[in-house]
This record gives C-alpha cells, sequence and structure tokens, in this order.
C-alpha cells in the first residue's frame, strides 16, 4: 500500500491515527481492515497489534496509535459548475494534501488533477487532508483536453498575469496551480483564458515565487471574496 502501483491492483489506501481514520469512517468510506495498539487508542473493532508490529507497517517515521487500510472509492466527473481547482504535474505529496484540505475548507467539490501530479492516495497525502480527502472529488485526467472542454472560464496563477486583487472573479470557474519548479506547464498555459497573479509587495526580490498550496489559499480565498459565495 506503500506504492502506488500496489495501491492501484488492491483498490486500498492506508490511513494512521484516529482523527483521520474516524473522520474518514464517519464520511462513509469502506474500511478494510484496521490496527491498533490497545483498545483505548479512540477506534472501534481493531485488531491489537503491538508497537513494534505497528512500526512495521506504518509510513510514518514515528507510528501512530492506530492503521487502517480503506477501499478507494470509485468517482466520477461532475458538471462543470462552481469554483474547480486543477493542478498541473504537483509532485509534493504535502502541497497536494494541503490544497485538498483548502478544498474542503473554501468549499471547493471537485479537484481535477494532471496524470503527472502527485496520487492523492499516498500515505503522506492522506495524512496531510487531515480527512478532508473524503469530502473532495478528485479526478486524474489529461488536463490540456479537459480544459479545451471546459465551458466556463480558466484562470491561470502565473508569475506575470493580472493583479489577482483588482480582477473580478467569477462564481463559475477554474483555478489552474502549477508544478512547483516550473509552474504551469506551456500546453496548459495556452488554454488558459485569464492568467492572473499574486503581486509582491515585499521589496527583497530574492523571493521568486509562493509555495504552490499557500499559492492557493491565497487564490481561493480572493475567489470567495469576489463572488461573497
Amino acid at each position: 500500500m506503500k506504492k502506488k502501483k500496489y495501491r492501484d491492483q488492491a483498490g486500498l489506501f492506508i490511513a494512521e491515527g484516529p482523527k483521520v481514520i474516524n473522520e474518514l469512517i464517519a464520511e462513509g468510506l469502506q474500511l478494510h481492515s484496521i490496527f491498533a495498539i490497545d483498545d483505548s487508542v479512540g477506534v472501534k473493532n481493531a485488531t491489537v497489534i503491538t508497537q513494534t508490529e505497528l512500526q512495521k507497517i506504518s509510513c510514518l517515521t514515528t507510528a501512530n496509535s492506530c492503521l487502517a487500510v480503506f477501499k478507494i472509492p470509485k468517482k466520477e466527473l461532475t458538471e462543470d459548475s462552481g469554483l474547480i481547482v486543477a493542478l498541473d504535474a504537483v509532485r509534493d505529496p504535502g502541497n497536494l494534501g494541503t490544497i485538498i484540505r483548502l478544498c474542503d475548507w473554501f468549499g471547493v467539490a471537485q479537484l481535477i488533477c494532471s496524470m503527472d501530479t502527485a496520487d492523492c492516495y499516498n500515505p503522506k497525502v492522506i495524512q496531510a487532508t487531515m480527512g478532508s480527502i473524503a469530502r473532495v472529488e478528485i479526478q486524474y485526467v489529461d488536463l490540456v483536453s479537459y480544459l479545451k472542454d471546459a465551458k466556463c472560464p480558466i484562470f491561470g496563477g502565473v508569475m506575470d498575469g493580472t493583479n489577482v486583487y483588482t480582477q473580478k472573479l467569477p462564481e463559475n470557474a477554474i483555478m489552474v496551480l502549477g508544478n512547483e519548479a516550473n509552474g504551469i506547464s506551456e500546453a496548459v498555459q495556452n488554454v488558459l483564458t485569464h492568467r492572473i497573479s499574486i503581486p509582491q509587495f515585499g521589496k527583497n526580490k530574492a523571493t521568486e515565487s509562493l509555495n504552490v498550496a499557500t499559492a492557493t489559499a491565497i487564490l481561493l480565498s480572493e475567489c470567495k471574496r469576489s463572488t461573497g459565495r
């Protein structure tokens, strides 16, 4: 379960810690198996194992008190309505997990990922979402083809775009964020309908760019402020 090819083959993923596990169960994800070091860690119906055994199967440097295996839910694309976030080759699992959590916080129901974006069921992503993965629809697609077929405005977060603080952002739109090192690819930039940027107010120009998850938080906040909903 630590590797994508085996997660895909088995249709299963790992979650660790009572908060994440209980939240996924509460959201209706189908539990395959659950293990804990004792009966008092805050999860029900767990198979009790030793701390040493838990450490062997854990994906964490220091194992939490429990680990669960869930079935990967079947998901389908919904209609292009409301605000949609699209990711172009976001590779860092921590960034992806944080973005999923941000989507949940800001009421973004659908997250579209390019095929070379990190796997949302990577254990590091699951831990970073803190359960939000159960409430956000995530799909992996050919991003250029998906955007070409979109019927709503496509905004891309770039370095040389229109100041986001002066831009009127519609309620129905796609917000594209790019790779940590290279930003949005040229192929995806070619299908954007709007280019927006977060202006740098600090005088130290050595700061080249924002972390992609931080940029996502700012852009989503501005989208909601602009539409008021």
